[in-house]
């Protein structure tokens, strides 16, 4: 595989590479003709020990002697431009490679799981697996892309042009990139990311969630029209409904997106009777399609319902088969069914609507509450329980003072609008983010109850608390145990199928414990969450807040979900994806198919096969145990460092994310002047260590931690543990991933400076160890010598954006030498981002 890479992507970015000599940005021409020598500089500065201002100082002096500041400077933005657009170009070729650098057939797919099920008779386990079995990826409203719509256009034509090695057209295509601005002029709206991402509902998931689903039951031999869980995979979706911290999002803009959603599935559904239309020309068969056509037609151009819900269309649609297989022997019953498949899946929501807020804000509802009713919301957790259990009524929302606490019950009151216009479907989740009791739990649940006046066992929608930090996972059993017992909870979980989903945050919890630490709490979290469920007679479902990149619970999933073993609940696979690894995993037909199949036959082969690799022994646990313990202590030692806050807000980009106008939602939490750490979001938290290539929350600790154990004589073990446990090797090859994307070369200068010069050096340092115990542990000469085709696309990737992180870093140095930055400064490493970002696909 490693070879067809070199051939498809490697070498073909080398020969169209040399196209963009002749882009002309601001009638500069010769800009292209010195990007590969400032390359080249780069490399060579830094293998000799330079900082990036004297490698930066040191070209100019060569190239462009003698040019004023601002020459210089507005030479280094057309670098920018320059490098932005390499990376646009590599993303294509790879994009376009795709089939042929991944194995679509082989382990992981449909094909191979149904043909190694029949070889291993375990064919009806499968069914009967699948008839409850579910994979939900959800669109989450946490935008790590940069690239504007008008330019992911562009680039779908230039992967296309790719594809068939059209020159002309790839040259044209280029040119028109080299003169479209790659940047939003205006912070887009919560509404404004919706549409962004229900673009990817009907160009791609609308297509290959059906697709997988026909060739896995029609491979078992399962009809597809009476197939009894169609939603073996769905699709969740956040914007409009995330409201966690983001001012911007409000109840109109969950009505919106829900219409937005409806409207846009209506389109789909409208082009494909159409086509059936073309085929179905039969009597007795015509008459149904063309009525279920003018009932589409009208809700779609005429604003009239005539289906009150998607039972009402397929109530036709079952008519017109019944017809066609009495009538005319089934003649294109196979485009039908197919038809029918994709209304029983996508029903009128198109994808599932989750309301998400912190608990903190449902904390000062309850207190105002109380006010209102000239009460104090005081005393211990049963007694604030016992209090809010007790409330017959909500004060009207009118007679609320505070603006937000009136949104947020306009806000539960749109699970009624979207219900009634999507079905349950459309909005049946609330999410409670930072969940840290029974409390936080029943006060969602009672203001649902109240806010839609429904009584106990008749609350349409399910709570969902979401545990981040490492004590809030540690505590999450005994909260759901206590919830578990409580006879009115328990009523209502009956109503709703004693089935309970509970969010576990990777991204936090690493912000919390670091690496190893939030990985293993989150699987004994999981383990014993499985054990308190089903002790009381409830299937519980984990949903994972997951980013990108390893650091946020990204990596291979595929491995990671075939690892959890029998210890963990695995009714379904839920997980959130955002940003780039929406548009690089699931952004074409061929990537979708081929990472929702991974996930799917991760989750049945746990359930079908399980083995010692799978499942942990005590004497594995017990070693992990003290891993994650070991580095915790180190991850632990880092955050309590007086420098580590600074470091994050005055060398770091942090504060650039708040002003790259990709997304709605502020840079923290809360709307103090200060930056308090525990405030701080994911995204920038984790994306400001990847634009500076140090990437701590997806390695720091581990090295130490192995050290710690080499050092009582347990190296051996830790070598057995990672040839025999796939949790381990999974654990430890996504943070080689981390480490293979840092590049510590380009802030070595920090080791000089007298106020981070101790901080940076600890950084290096545990950066250094770990790169060493990981080889050491998994016995490779080098870092993913396993995967050399991730291996070469991170190395190439990296290459191409080195001149982009030196640029970025020579802005930094300049104004941490300076005292203070400039405007021009500010602007440098801003524009820097976009590209840096871009080009890791994952880094926040």
């Amino acid at each position: 595989m490693f070879q067809v890479y070199d051939t498809q992507v490697a070498k073909r970015f080398t020969i169209y590479n040399s196209l963009f000599l002749d882009l002309p940005f601001d009638d500069i021409y010769v800009t292209g003709t010195l990007l590969p020598f400032l390359g080249k500089a780069c490399e060579r500065g830094y293998a000799s020990g330079k900082s990036p201002r004297e490698i930066i100082d040191g070209f100019f002096e060569e190239m462009m002697p003698g040019e004023d500041e601002k020459k210089r400077f507005d030479f280094l933005f057309e670098m920018i431009q320059y490098v932005e657009r390499q990376v646009v170009l590599f993303d294509s070729i790879e994009d376009a490679a795709y089939e042929k650098i991944n194995d679509i057939s082989g382990k992981g797919s449909v094909k191979a799981l149904i043909n190694r099920v029949e070889t291993d008779r375990k064919k009806e386990a499968l069914i009967e697996k699948l008839k409850t079995f579910s994979v939900r990826l959800t669109l989450t409203a946490h935008p790590t892309q940069f690239y504007p719509g008008n330019v992911l256009g562009i680039i779908t034509d230039l992967e296309n042009a790719i594809r068939t090695d059209d020159l002309e057209n790839i040259n044209l295509l280029l040119q028109q990139l080299g003169k479209t601005g790659f940047i939003n002029r205006e912070q887009p709206t919560p509404f404004n990311e919706a549409v962004s991402l229900i673009w990817y509902l009907e160009n791609v998931f609308y297509h290959s969630i059906p697709d997988i689903i026909i060739r896995l039951l029609n491979g078992l031999g399962q009809p597809l029209h009476t197939w009894e869980n169609p939603a073996i995979l769905k699709v969740g979706f956040w914007p409009g409904g995330d409201r966690d911290g983001n001012p911007f999002v409000t109840h109109e803009t969950t009505i919106q997106v829900a219409s937005r959603l409806k409207t846009w599935l209506m389109r789909c559904y409208y082009r494909d009777l159409r086509a059936l239309k073309k085929r179905l020309t039969f009597k007795h068969v015509e008459e149904h399609i063309v009525k279920a056509e003018r009932g589409i037609y009208y809700s779609l151009f005429e604003k009239k319902e005539v289906y009150a819900s998607k039972e009402d269309l397929l109530a036709i649609l079952l008519e017109a088969r019944e017809a066609l297989v009495k009538y005319h022997d089934g003649l294109f019953l196979d485009l039908l069914d197919r038809f029918i498949l994709k209304v029983r899946i996508f029903g009128f929501h198109f994808a599932h609507m989750d309301l998400r807020q912190d608990s903190r804000k449902h904390d000062g509802l309850w207190e105002e509450v109380f006010s209102i009713q000239g009460k104090e919301y005081v005393g211990t957790e049963e007694e604030l329980i016992d209090k809010v259990m007790k409330t017959k009524a909500l004060p009207s929302v009118e007679h609320f003072e505070e603006p937000f606490h009136q949104e947020m019950l306009r806000s539960m009151g749109t699970v009624k609008y979207v219900q009634k216009n999507n079905g349950e479907d459309g909005l049946h989740r609330y999410i409670i983010s930072n969940c840290q009791s029974v409390l936080h739990i029943l006060e969602v649940y009672q203001m649902a109850k109240l806010t839609l006046g429904v009584k106990a066992g008749n609350l349409p929608l399910d709570i969902v608390p979401l545990f981040e930090t490492i004590d809030d996972l540690k505590m999450a059993p005994e909260i759901m145990t206590r919830l578990y017992q409580m006879p009115e909870y328990g009523t209502h979980l009956k109503s709703r199928g004693k089935k309970q989903s509970i969010m576990l945050g990777f991204s936090d919890g690493t912000k919390d414990g670091g690496y190893l630490k939030a990985n293993w709490s989150i699987l004994v979290a999981k383990e014993e969450l499985t054990r308190v469920s089903r002790e009381n007679g409830v299937e519980v479902v984990f949903f994972d807040g997951r980013g990108g990149p390893v650091a946020r619970g990204g990596g291979n999933l595929h491995n990671f979900y075939a690892s959890l073993g029998e210890k963990v609940e695995n009714s379904e696979i839920q997980v959130t994806i955002q940003g780039q690894t929406i548009s690089s995993n699931y952004g074409k037909q061929v990537s979708c198919t081929y990472n929702f199949e991974q996930l799917l036959s991760a989750g049945l082969e746990n359930h079908l096969y399980p083995d010692a690799e799978k499942n942990l022994n005590e004497a594995q646990r017990e070693l992990i145990e003290q891993l994650a313990d070991s580095g915790y202590d180190a991850y632990k030692n880092l955050k309590s460092h007086p420098k580590f806050v600074p470091y994050l807000e005055h060398v770091a980009p942090l504060k650039f994310f708040g002003m790259t106008n990709i997304g709605s939602r502020p840079m923290k939490r809360g709307g103090g002047a200060g930056l308090k750490f525990e405030d701080l979001r994911a995204i920038p938290f984790v994306g400001s260590w990847a634009q500076m290539k140090q990437n701590i929350p997806g390695f720091y600790g581990v090295g130490s931690a192995i050290s710690a154990l080499e050092k009582e004589g347990k190296m051996g073990d830790l070598k057995k543990l990672y040839q025999d446990s796939l949790f381990f090797r999974t654990l430890l090859s996504n943070s080689m991933q981390s480490l293979n994307k840092c590049y510590y070369p380009a802030t070595a200068y920090l080791k000089d400076n007298p106020e981070y010069s101790e901080f940076w050096q600890m950084l290096f340092k545990e950066f250094e160890c770990s790169v060493e115990k990981l080889k050491e542990v998994a016995e490779m000469e080098e870092l993913l010598e396993d995967n050399p085709v991730s291996k070469s696309s991170i190395e190439i990737r990296e290459r191409i954006v080195l001149p982009l992180i030196t640029i970025q870093q020579y802005a930094i140095q300049i104004g941490l030498e300076n005292g203070a930055a400039t405007e021009i400064l500010d602007r440098l490493i801003l524009r820097t981002m976009f590209g840096i970002i871009n080009a890791t696909r994952n880094a926040a």
